[in-house]
């Protein structure tokens, strides 16, 4: 539980810190949002820690604020309070991404996953989060998605098992636009998507899901995360031995053409 507050925490301390140089001002919320283009509500939730500003928004913060820089140097540390600490590392391995490879038996793989999955996802942790920080989780998710968007974009590939993608996490309804989302991000020339059946007889990811990063610096990196414990490995031989791992998944789960039709075929299930 103190990892899971850790961030909610530094973003009550930038909210008082906002508030404190807006009073200073003699500004109201309505007047300072009025001011930066956002409304008393956005302003009112940063303040109190509940919303996670945008880095466009801290800049104009601190300049109408004449805040000399206080905020903005707080910018990069507000970005990685969106995390829970022990995905701290790794999100920041995935933003300097050129190649990304996901295997995925437990969930559906947080970049490719929908608002509502998410939601419902983060809804389902035991013991159960305080709903702002489950709205904060599920910003953080969202906008690591920025990925699918940058250029030039990271080579990407995930290998799913089949029953990730017939748990209807957040009932029938919240599955199937989750589906429908794979599906679609599936069809990017730079993202690759592999179903694992469930009747293959051989599987070589009973250990549990990984993923496989490797940075514009060449740097090669697998993260293994499991009950909110996790590891970043960077020793060769063990990021090696995922590598081969991972070689050897694409090649038991259907091609990405079979993969993307059986996506579509379970959509056709009533």
């Amino acid at each position: 539980m103190v990892e899971q507050d850790d961030g909610a925490s530094f973003l009550r301390c930038f909210g008082r810190q906002m508030k404190l140089l807006r009073e200073r001002a003699g500004l109201t919320r309505r007047e300072l949002g009025s001011r930066l283009g956002y409304g008393e509500d956005q302003i009112t939730s940063v303040e109190l820690g509940r919303r996670i500003p945008k880095p466009e928004l801290i800049d104009k913060a601190d300049e109408v604020l004449d805040a000399g820089g206080v905020l903005r140097a707080m910018k990069e540390e507000v970005a990685r309070a969106r995390y829970p600490a022990f995905f701290r590392d790794a999100a920041r391995l995935e933003a300097e991404a050129v190649e990304l490879h996901v295997y995925a038996n437990q969930a559906v793989p947080g970049l490719l996953q929908t608002e509502d999955y998410a939601r419902a996802v983060f809804t389902m942790m035991r013991p159960p989060m305080d709903e702002e920080v489950i709205d904060q989780r599920v910003a953080a998710r969202l906008a690591r998605q920025s990925l699918f968007t940058k250029r030039p974009a990271p080579l990407m590939s995930f290998v799913i098992d089949e029953s990730v993608l017939r748990r209807p996490i957040g009932g029938r309804g919240i599955l199937r636009g989750q589906l429908e989302q794979v599906l679609l991000i599936g069809q990017k020339p730079t993202v690759e998507v592999q179903v694992m059946p469930l009747e293959r007889e051989e599987n070589a990811g009973l250990a549990g899901p990984f993923t496989l990063t490797e940075t514009k610096g060449e740097r090669r990196i697998a993260y293994v995360e499991v009950q909110n414990v996790s590891h970043v490995h960077t020793e060769r031989h063990l990021v090696r031995g995922l590598e081969v791992k991972y070689g050897i998944l694409r090649a038991q789960a259907l091609t990405p053409r079979e993969s993307l039709a059986y996506i579509e075929k379970l959509l056709g299930e009533p």
